[in-house]
C-alpha cells in the first residue's frame, strides 16, 4: 500500500518525532515538518498508517493557513511537497488551547461521569450529549504525552506563557475558531472542537503546527446535526476513537485497525479536504516517497545520493580520506562514522532504522581490518549494498587478513573491494543515480579516447 510510516534522510538532522509529524533542522531559522500517514487515538500510536492522510493534513493545513494569516502570522514558508513543509522556527509554547463550540467527546464522557469543571471552566448540569454551550469555551491541555487539563492560573503560574501573551493566545484562538466556524457552515459542516498551537518569534506571537484538520478538530454534518444532534454523523478521526471503543479487549482499545476501518479513514480525510476546500484532493501516481524524493531534490534540500563511511575506530579516518577523495566530483553526500561491530554494536540499530527508511539512495563503505566484523554486522542489518575496503597497510597486511572481509556468513551479502577509488565508484554505481550513470559513461568514454589516443601515438612511431 502506498503509504508513509516512517521517513528518513541522513542528509538532514531530525530533531523530534511526533505522532503524526517529524521535524528536521535546516537552519537557525528554518525547519521541515514532514506529515506521515501515522495515527493516533486514546494517546496511543497505531500500527497502521492510513493512506493519504499526511498530504491531506498537511495541504488542509496551509489552505487554512492562507485563509487566517489577517487574523495571525503563521509559520508556514513554503510547501515543498504534499507531505512536507518548510517552516519558520518558533519557540513552541507548551500549552494548546482547546476551543469547544460543543459538549461531545471526551468532555461529555466526563460530564456523564460528574465532573463539572474543564481546565477551570464550569459547565452547568442538566445538559444533553452534543448540546451546544451559549459561546465557545476555552480549556487548554498541557503540551504533554498525556495532554492534562490545565487551568489558566496553572498555565501563568507555572510560566508556560506570560499573561500578556496568553491573552493574545485566548483573543486569536476564540477568533480562529469563529472565522473557521462561518466558513464551514457556508459547506455544511460544523466545526465542533479544535485545538490550537501557538510559538514565538522573535518575541511575537504566531500560529504552529496544524489548523481546523480531522486531526485537530471534530467536524458533523450540519444536515445531520439538526436532525438529530445526539447521532450526527462525524466526519472527522472520532470514526477511529469509537471504532476502537467498540472492539476493547480485556478493557483495551486495539492498537491495529482493521483493514476495512483503514480503508474508510482514508476516504474519510479525502472527503474533508474536498469538502473544505472545494477542491479534488489530487493523488500521485508516483509512489510517495519517491514523489518526495524528487522534490527534496527540486528544491536544493538533499542531494541525489548519500554514502556512509562507517569505520571500526578513529585510526580509520585516513583511510576514509582517501575513499572520499574519489567522490568529491560527483553530487552525493559523504559522512563519515564510528561504530565498532565488537565494542558498541548496539548502535547499528540506530544507524540501520535512519538508512533502511532513507529517502534517497543510499550505499555503505565498511572500513575496518583484521577481523573485519564491521561489514558483515552491516550487510546483516541494512536493506542497502555494503562495501568493505579494509584499511591494509601493505601487501601483506592484505594476504593475512583479507578473508575475514572476504568470506561473509550466510544473507550478509558485503562485497570487497581492495583500493580505495574503485570503492568510490562501486559506491557510486550501486546508487544507480541517473545523473551519476552519465558522468560515469562519460568518464568510460574519455578513457576508451585516451587509450585508442595513445594506441595510435605508439603505433605510429
Amino acid at each position: 500500500m502506498n503509504i508513509l510510516l516512517n521517513f528518513e534522510t541522513p542528509q538532514i538532522e531530525k530533531i523530534h518525532t511526533g505522532k503524526v509529524r517529524d521535524s528536521f533542522r535546516i537552519d537557525d531559522q528554518r525547519r521541515m515538518i514532514v506529515v506521515t500517514d501515522r495515527i493516533s487515538a486514546f494517546n496511543k500510536n497505531l500500527k497502521n498508517a492510513i493512506p493519504y492522510k499526511g498530504g491531506v493534513l498537511n495541504t488542509l493545513t496551509n489552505f487554512w493557513f492562507e485563509q487566517t494569516k489577517n487574523i495571525i502570522d503563521n509559520h508556514l514558508i513554503e510547501l515543498i511537497d504534499d507531505n512536507i513543509s518548510m517552516v519558520k522556527e518558533a519557540e513552541p509554547i507548551r500549552v494548546e488551547m482547546i476551543v469547544r463550540a460543543y459538549l461531545t467527546g471526551s468532555m461529555w464522557r466526563g460530564y456523564q461521569a460528574g465532573q463539572r469543571t474543564f481546565s477551570g471552566v464550569t459547565v452547568p448540569d442538566g445538559m444533553t450529549k452534543n448540546q451546544k454551550f451559549p459561546k465557545p469555551i476555552l480549556t487548554p491541555t498541557t503540551k504533554d504525552k498525556d495532554d492534562t487539563e490545565i487551568t489558566e492560573t496553572e498555565i501563568l503560574k507555572r510560566g508556560l506563557a506570560s499573561p500578556d501573551i496568553y491573552e493574545q493566545m485566548k483573543e486569536k484562538a476564540l477568533a480562529l475558531f469563529d472565522f473557521g466556524s462561518k466558513l464551514l457552515a457556508d459547506k455544511g459542516i460544523i466545526l465542533v472542537d479544535t485545538k490550537y498551537e501557538f510559538g514565538l518569534l522573535d518575541g511575537k506571537l504566531i500560529l504552529i503546527d496544524e489548523i481546523h484538520t480531522p486531526d485537530s478538530s471534530r467536524f458533523w454534518d450540519k444536515k445531520d446535526y439538526e436532525q438529530s444532534p445526539e447521532t450526527a454523523e462525524q466526519i472527522d478521526k472520532e470514526f477511529v476513537r469509537q471504532w476502537m471503543l467498540k472492539h476493547k479487549v480485556n478493557g483495551q482499545v486495539p492498537e491495529v485497525l482493521s483493514e476495512e476501518v483503514v480503508a474508510e479513514t482514508s476516504k474519510r480525510y479525502r472527503e474533508i479536504f474536498e469538502k473544505i476546500t472545494g477542491q479534488r484532493y489530487q493523488t500521485s501516481t508516483l509512489p510517495v516517497k519517491v514523489r518526495m524524493y524528487h522534490n527534496l531534490l527540486q528544491h536544493k534540500l538533499i542531494k541525489p545520493g548519500y554514502i556512509a563511511m562507517v569505520m571500526g575506530s578513529k585510526s580509520d579516518v585516513k583511510h576514509a580520506e582517501k575513499i572520499k577523495s574519489h567522490l568529491y566530483k560527483f553530487e552525493v553526500k559523504t559522512q563519515m562514522r564510528i561504530i565498532s561491530a565488537h565494542k558498541n554494536g548496539e548502535r547499528l540499530v540506530a544507524l540501520a532504522d535512519v538508512i533502511n527508511n532513507a529517502i534517497e539512495p543510499v550505499s555503505v563503505i565498511a572500513i575496518a581490518g583484521r577481523s573485519n566484523g564491521l561489514g558483515g554486522a552491516l550487510a546483516a542489518n541494512l536493506n542497502v549494498p555494503v562495501i568493505n575496503c579494509p584499511p591494509f597497510s601493505d601487501k601483506t597486511d592484505v594476504m593475512l587478513n583479507i578473508n575475514s572481509s572476504l568470506i561473509m556468513p550466510s544473507n550478509t551479502p558485503a562485497v570487497t573491494v581492495v583500493h580505495p577509488d574503485n570503492a568510490a565508484l562501486a559506491a557510486i554505481r550501486s546508487l544507480q543515480v541517473p545523473e551519476f550513470k552519465e558522468q560515469m559513461a562519460e568518464d568510460i568514454r574519455k578513457m576508451k579516447e585516451g587509450l585508442i589516443a595513445d594506441d595510435n601515438e605508439i603505433s605510429s612511431k
